[in-house]
């Protein structure tokens, strides 16, 4: 299959999703969605839980940027600027961890939105890097990375302008977040030529990003049988921030 009808064929994927996002019913943000289980203060510091778990994501991102600062010019990259999109990816995963801190302390649509923000610059530089990665190295950091950075942005600053108007609209964001997602077993299978983003550490990354949307979802219920001791939705931050260092150990493994 040419190179040319390889990107058509994304670019058919991309669009017939976009569409289809267009025809489906504008969505929400549920009230109840600030309901979190573990509600409980401790040292003064309210839904400590959730606050605390937040670190995670501190954590990964420090020790992910230090890496690829480091490794811009210790062999990690065969070029420095392979490393921007991950830069841009960790510096999104350090902001979630602030933004996740703050929203969680006192949860509104308002903190909320500063606790989506940065995960919209980590999915867009991580879905960038691949695309750098596996069809043009050029296109990839200098167009496509600044690209879907304010397409992210601009969804949930759409959210925001809905739900100012009455009628909040979540679709353009979960697009954001579920599209690269679609994407990324056909951009692996028509470019299969990777120097930074192999299979086997994609799949890590996918695997566990799954596992916490499921523990999201099982927020009470993994309270309720943990005996109150830990939440869902805290061990959401943790899961989350291991496929964040499944995207170091990605790179590492391909040195």
């Amino acid at each position: 299959m040419s190179l040319t009808l390889r990107i058509v064929v994304l670019a058919g994927i991309s669009a017939a999703a976009i569409i289809g996002t267009l025809f489906v019913d504008a969505i929400p943000q549920d009230p109840a969605y600030h309901n979190f289980a573990d509600q409980r203060a401790v040292l003064g510091i309210a839904n400590f839980g959730d606050v605390v778990s937040s670190a995670g994501f501190l954590l990964a991102g420090f020790v992910g940027m230090i890496a690829v600062l480091k490794g811009r010019s210790g062999g990690l990259f065969d070029y420095p600027s392979d490393a921007v999109p991950y830069v841009v990816f960790f510096i999104g995963v350090i902001a979630v961890g602030v933004g996740s801190a703050w929203y969680h302390e006192s949860p509104t649509n308002a903190r909320l939105f500063w606790d989506r923000l940065p995960m919209t610059a980590g999915f867009m530089g991580l879905t960038a890097a691949l695309i750098a990665d596996r069809i043009d190295r050029r296109v990839g950091i200098t167009i496509v990375l600044p690209v879907l950075v304010v397409l992210g942005i601009t969804s949930l600053f759409y959210w925001e302008y809905s739900e100012q108007m009455g009628r909040g609209d979540l679709r353009f964001y979960a697009l954001v977040q579920f599209l690269p997602i679609l994407l990324m077993p056909f951009i692996c299978r028509l470019f299969p030529k990777a120097r930074y983003t192999g299979k086997g550490g994609l799949v890590a990354v996918v695997l566990w990003y799954a596992v916490a949307k499921v523990l999201e979802h099982f927020d009470d219920l993994v309270f309720e049988l943990t005996n109150h001791i830990v939440s869902g939705h805290s061990l959401k931050h943790l899961a989350a921030a291991m496929a964040c260092f499944m995207v170091l150990r990605m790179l590492r493994r391909q040195v």
